[in-house]
């Protein structure tokens, strides 16, 4: 397959730009040779050079210089570090791609010669396995190119939606933050198979497929998650008497309180970088 976009470099290959690296090349919509990253200790470089097979940069201007796109995928309190660095050193013709949480395109545009492109997109961990959900928007000089490069970087993950960047920090609270708030429920769903006496293997593949199975019936139907829950719960049956039981513990509103409280988080963490 032919390579439309260009070499990729990531800036702080972390965890997701490990699944990023991993999507691309299984995928084959990259060559090992097409993409380049930065880390800030030798010993994780070589590690990952030796894992992924990919070239690690000794600097990330050197990364700059040989990158068309580049991903910043650091912690959001090391971006100004990292802008401040190497900011002036991009070129218009490039793509900058950021995955870090909170940041706006306009805090980095400042930061950057004008006319750069910049795309913010927020991925989720279950891109590992190809099953994840990114959501991106534009910065002001973002074109239509600059969109198609950051689909192919993002297709071969998982789901991807544009949204208006107004909801990135709730698009944070919600699909960023939701796959740690859905192991609670499979920690929990396992262990309660366990508690009435079900093998532990069991439990948690029995757990693991119900909530993959629900989740594609609610994607694949289009229905409400309100219509499904019911044509489940029979009248006097099993279903209601454990429903009773989510509700008087309140299932429900702590979910949305964490959904609420992590965006409220994203915003804040938002205005203690320096920019």
């Amino acid at each position: 397959m032919a390579n439309k976009i260009g070499t990729v470099g990531i800036i702080g290959l972390g965890r997701m730009g490990r699944c990023m690296v991993k999507g691309l090349l299984e995928t084959q919509t990259l060559k090992k040779s097409d993409l380049l990253f930065t880390t800030k200790h030798l010993e994780t470089a070589a590690q990952i050079e030796q894992e992924l097979e990919i070239k690690a940069c000794k600097t990330n201007s050197e990364l700059i210089e040989k990158s068309d796109i580049i991903v910043i995928a650091v912690k959001p309190q090391n971006i100004s570090e990292v802008l401040d660095e190497v900011g002036k050193k991009i070129s218009k013709g490039q793509t900058i791609v950021s995955i870090v949480a909170s940041i706006s395109t306009s805090l980095i545009e400042s930061k950057l010669p004008k006319g750069v492109a910049v795309i913010r997109a927020m991925p989720n961990t279950p891109a590992f396995v190809g099953a994840g959900m990114i959501a991106w928007c534009n910065g002001s000089k973002a074109l239509e190119k600059d969109w198609e490069r950051a689909q192919t970087l993002f297709q071969p993950l998982g789901k991807v939606a544009r949204v208006d960047e107004k909801h990135m920090d709730a698009v944070t609270g919600l699909s960023g933050c939701g796959p740690a708030y859905l192991y609670v429920v499979l920690e929990s769903l396992t262990d309660a198979g366990i508690k009435v006496g079900l093998p532990r293997e069991l439990a948690t593949q029995l757990a693991g497929q119900t909530v993959l199975g629900a989740a594609r019936m609610l994607l694949d139907t289009g229905r409400h998650p309100a219509a499904l829950k019911d044509e489940v719960t029979t009248p006097a049956g099993c279903t209601i008497d454990g429903l009773l039981e989510l509700e008087e513990g309140k299932l429900r509103v702590t979910l949305i309180k964490a959904v609420v409280q992590a965006t409220k988080r994203a915003k804040t963490l938002a205005k203690q970088v320096k920019l």
